[in-house]
């Protein structure tokens, strides 16, 4: 979703529209070009062409890469219907006058001359650069375009607009840092200069950094109040730090400014989801795609929001009129997954693996590797430094709360299910995946792989996560962090809070590596998208957990088995109840009714009823997941 802003397909089309409706082909020489003077015998149907610019283009507040995108295909029409570049230049000048309504910020158009918050670009051969480069970028032709755009840079390091449209440019590639470090340059050159804080918001929002995000999505609204889509994204990065009612919020003011608005509309059905209120979530959708069949997004969330069945062969035949017309990779790839369920969820398993297969084909291609050798090095690293002894002695600077609570294990093993269940309880609350341990680790790499925290570090940690779980529910005995990348920590974390709990989901591999390979997660979570890659991965976490459960203290540490869990509901439900400390109470049995946001990929799940269906889910698939069979022998 994050990446559809820079999608210009309805920009794209109205450009050209406007050159097949109002300015067809008129008389021209032997040679196929227009006439000398033709142009000033056209007034009539310039002054028709303004008027339907007021009335149909601007009201669609295109943000400034996507106003670009429709004056380049203005002019490339004017110029197959004939008219020679000098004209099809002057009238894409007098579209791009009309579109900025006589505002300083006017964006570079084919062959004009551009002005950026008043600052004027004269130099002939940097517009002729930026307009090959715009064509260039329409053909899908990249390599060619950074080309044109580093030669602008070269004539004018400090080109703000040079500098942003290489960044889009990088992002459609899925070349990530060096889109960030564009956009960062764009600000540099030209601090008031929105669409580029709108593109770097976008990208750490994408990265998960939604902090540094918030901080870039507000400077953009601050700067175009009205860009509904700074709005939208702004209102993303609050909602995926669990800061819903901010979220509506901006969601609101975007439909607010323009009424109707498609991305503003699927992200209120995204909050809507979130929050388990399929029905409508669904509705939302279904208005957004009203608005724009092509928001692939909407689209392909419709597969989420419960179990589909023959009956929605109509949404299929529409995923399929999409993906014939032609999307982006990025949009391609969510539609991939979207499919690979419908086919699951109707029993077609070798249409399904193959569109999941698809899918993770494509977004590998955007992804950072998978790095085997640091993710080996990681776990040595746990194995050899957190040993029996050192956890078993007192640290000081440790904190004695037992408000936390972790869930880990794999991801797709289970633990949005044991979260659910907690927070079911009138003295517990869920927090959902929390990125403290795993930022923290990060930040402390240095100290942290070598040896426990000293006392001066353990007292800073164990303070600053208890205020992280304080902002989720001040007020319950025990917070539940269910972030499976915690696993990996467990010995750190013991030696913060030697008396927190730990619940470990034991599922069967397979099932666990094929739900995770089905599954579209952030594409820093690379082992997914590839069988052999995740069953090295599982290999290294079988190897932690073995580890952890061998040298944690007694009464540390609960298995919780899948299975065993969905075979009989009740005895799990109070054995897990009853380690973290609290007493029974049946509300925990009903864990679907529990009104509480999931932002995690089990939202649907963990509001239904406990079923049995997903246990030996892999065997339908067997004959496709060679690399995961071997991962058998591991099981719980």
């Amino acid at each position: 979703m994050l990446l559809e802003w820079f999608n210009a397909r309805e920009a794209i089309a109205v450009g050209t529209s406007l050159a097949d409706r109002f300015l067809p082909r008129d008389p021209t020489d032997a040679s196929g070009r227009r006439k000398p003077g033709a142009l000033k015998d056209n007034r009539a149907n310039l002054q028709k062409l303004m008027q339907t610019v007021a009335q149909e283009a601007r009201p669609l507040k295109l943000n400034l890469f996507k106003r670009a995108r429709l004056l380049n295909s203005f002019k490339w029409r004017l110029r197959e219907n004939g008219y020679d570049p000098g004209a099809a230049d002057e009238l894409t000048r007098q579209l791009l006058l009309q579109l900025s309504g006589g505002g300083p910020e006017v964006a570079l158009a084919a062959g004009s001359s551009v002005t950026i918050a008043g600052k004027s670009r004269s130099s002939k051969r940097v517009h002729l650069l930026l307009t090959e480069a715009d064509g260039c970028f329409e053909r899908a032709d990249y390599e060619k375009t950074f080309e044109l755009l580093q030669e602008v840079l070269e004539i004018d390091p400090g080109h703000a607009f040079a500098h942003n449209k290489l960044g889009v440019a990088f992002a459609h590639l899925g070349r990530f840092p060096q889109a960030d470090q564009e956009f960062r340059s764009a600000i540099k050159a030209k601090s008031g200069f929105a669409d580029p804080y709108l593109n770097l918001g976008l990208l750490l929002c994408r990265k998960g950094d939604f902090p540094a995000s918030e901080t870039a999505l507000r400077r953009a609204v601050k700067l175009a109040p009205k860009n509904t889509d700074a709005r939208v994204a702004l209102g993303l990065t609050l909602g995926f730090e669990a800061r819903l009612s901010d979220a509506r919020s901006c969601f609101e003011k975007a439909l607010r400014l323009e009424p109707g608005n498609a991305a503003a509309l699927t992200a209120l059905g995204w909050l809507a989801t979130v929050e388990g209120r399929f029905e409508e979530a669904e509705k939302l959708y279904r208005d957004a795609l009203k608005r724009d069949p092509k928001k692939t997004f909407a689209l392909a969330s419709l597969s989420a929001l419960r179990r589909m069945t023959l009956a929605d062969r109509e949404w299929l035949e529409s995923v399929e009129r999409v993906l014939e017309t032609g999307v982006s990779s990025a949009e391609e790839t969510g539609l991939r997954f979207a499919l690979g369920k419908y086919f699951d969820d109707v029993g077609k398993y070798a249409e399904a693996f193959e569109q999941y297969r698809r899918g993770n084909e494509l977004y590998k291609l955007v992804a950072t590797p998978y790095h085997r050798e640091g993710r080996t090095a990681l776990i040595d690293d746990m194995v050899r430094v957190y040993t029996r002894e050192r956890l078993a002695q007192p640290l000081a600077g440790a904190s004695d709360s037992q408000r936390p609570v972790f869930v880990i294990g794999m991801p797709r093993s289970g633990t949005s299910l044991i979260e659910q269940i907690i927070a079911s309880h009138p003295k517990a609350a869920g927090a959902g995946e929390l990125e403290f341990w795993n930022e923290t680790t990060r930040r402390h790499s240095n100290v942290l792989r070598r040896g426990p925290p000293d006392a001066a570090l353990a007292a800073e940690l164990s303070d600053a996560y208890l205020k992280v779980l304080a902002r989720h529910s001040p007020e319950s005995e025990r917070v539940v962090d269910k972030s499976t990348v915690n696993t990996d920590f467990v010995g750190i974390i013991h030696s913060v809070f030697p008396k927190a709990r730990f619940l470990y989901v034991r599922r069967d591999p397979i099932d666990t590596c094929l739900s995770c390979y089905f599954q579209q997660f952030a594409s820093a979570i690379s082992y997914t998208m590839d069988l052999s890659d995740l069953a090295h991965y599982y290999r290294g976490h079988h190897r932690l957990i073995t580890h952890w459960h061998s040298v944690l203290p007694q009464g540390t540490l609960l298995d919780v088995p899948y299975a065993e869990l969905v075979a009989d509901q009740e005895t799990w439900s109070r054995r897990i109840i009853e380690f973290i400390g609290l007493e029974w109470d049946s509300r925990c049995l009903d864990f679907h009714k529990t009104d509480r946001p999931v932002l995690t990929a089990s939202h649907w799940q963990v509001r239904q009823k406990i079923y049995k269906r997903s246990v030996e889910r892999w065997r339908n698939y067997q004959k496709f997941i060679g690399p995961l069979l071997d991962l058998k022998k591991l099981s719980p």
